[in-house]
């Protein structure tokens, strides 16, 4: 089932359009230029307190609390286990674990949009949208009012919302917090409990019955649920748990419990692994999820530069696009000046912001920039040269 959505946008609107992308297009530069600078003050001030922690770190056995070492950064590996039982006040499911969640999904109709751009004789542009519909498993729920195509109508919202329930765990003779629980995110999923086939449905549901894994409530007056031919509107529950097992965490010893450390650097410190892992471990991976992040930000604020520099360009590809073909070869002109213009500015903020924070690598990195930008202006130089 689609639906299609034909518009046609003249060129003098669309020239209108493009002098108006050409404020989006430099706020988009300016917003780059502070994420990419933050950015690598962030990544220093994270790997220099994530040094000082590793250089300040002390590990401790797990089955005894040492008020020797209270307010001091230590390392507990040992086996977590519950020191309470978690439990889904709305179906009464317990489990002997760490943490239960109760995943909730129901079946409902989502919209896939699928746009496809013509250039026309004139600088004219038709614009042609296909608008899918399917019927997918979701825990969010998803508003049909917005579709563009009516009859494709969900419920109003799910009956019960997902949720996570904590125990109280204990590793060793410590206390974990929460924030060192919600850490723990190996979830593995656990059968439809016998109470539960026993809770009384929401209105307009039928009572609910194990499917597989899940337990299914199906909509009234629908056909009778099977795996494969679920009804819009039916609803499935899965509950998961994060068994007991070998935690290990570098935290303040704070009291019986744990807290995070203030690194003289700015960061707050509180590393948490599934496993027994050394406090070298802890740390390697701390610095190289770091190292990602800082990588994954650098192309970020790449990108909106990028498409920035190709918003402020592009006035002069549409006012070619009266003849088409010059207009795409104009616009593919476009994002190359852009690539190299987003490259150069990315390269010269991060080694400006190397000198400010890293003076050495800064100082090198701004080096290297130079070097190419001399060697490209050489090059072109010496085949003016030859031609004339």
């Amino acid at each position: 089932m689609a639906a299609v959505e034909v518009q046609y946008e003249g060129w003098f609107s669309r020239i209108l359009g493009s002098i108006k992308s050409v404020l989006f297009g430099g706020l988009l530069v300016l917003v780059a230029v502070p994420l990419l600078w933050w950015n690598e003050g962030r990544a220093v001030q994270t790997a220099k307190s994530l040094e000082q922690g590793a250089g300040e770190v002390v590990s401790v056995a797990a089955d005894r609390v040492d008020p020797a070492n209270e307010r001091t950064l230590v390392h507990v590996s040992g086996q977590a286990v519950a020191a309470s039982t978690p439990e889904d006040p709305i179906f009464g499911v317990r489990a002997e674990a760490l943490r239960l969640r109760r995943a909730v999904e129901m079946f409902q109709w989502r919209e896939h949009e699928r746009t496809e751009e013509r250039k026309k004789l004139g600088g004219g542009k038709e614009r042609r949208t296909t608008y899918n519909y399917k019927a997918e498993w979701t825990e969010s729920h998803v508003d049909s009012s917005r579709f563009k195509e009516p009859g494709h109508s969900n419920p109003p919202g799910l009956p019960y919302p997902s949720e996570t329930f904590d125990a109280e765990a204990k590793l060793g003779a410590f206390t974990l917090i929460p924030e060192q629980l919600a850490e723990l995110d190996d979830f593995t999923p656990l059968p439809p409990p016998e109470a539960a086939l026993g809770k009384q449905p929401p209105p307009g549901y039928a009572p609910p019955r194990a499917m597989g894994s899940a337990l299914y409530l199906a909509v009234q007056g629908g056909v009778a649920p099977t795996a494969g031919s679920p009804a819009i509107g039916d609803v499935r529950v899965r509950f998961e748990s994060v068994p007991e097992g070998p935690v290990s965490v570098v935290a303040v010893q704070n009291g019986e419990s744990f807290a995070p450390w203030q690194a003289p650097a700015g960061d707050a410190v509180l590393l948490v692994a599934a496993g027994s892992k050394t406090a070298d471990q802890m740390f390697a991976k701390a610095q190289a999820d770091n190292r990602a992040l800082t990588w994954v930000l650098r192309l970020l604020g790449f990108v909106f530069m990028w498409v920035g520099w190709g918003l402020v360009f592009r006035p002069v590809a549409v006012v070619a696009d009266v003849i088409p073909f010059v207009g795409s070869i104009l616009g593919f002109g476009v994002a190359a000046l852009g690539f190299v213009l987003a490259g150069l500015g990315s390269s010269v903020i991060i080694a400006m912001a190397w000198i400010f924070y890293r003076p050495l690598l800064g100082i090198t990195l701004l080096l290297l920039v130079g070097g190419v930008v001399g060697a490209v202006w050489y090059a072109g130089r010496q085949r003016q040269l030859a031609r004339a």
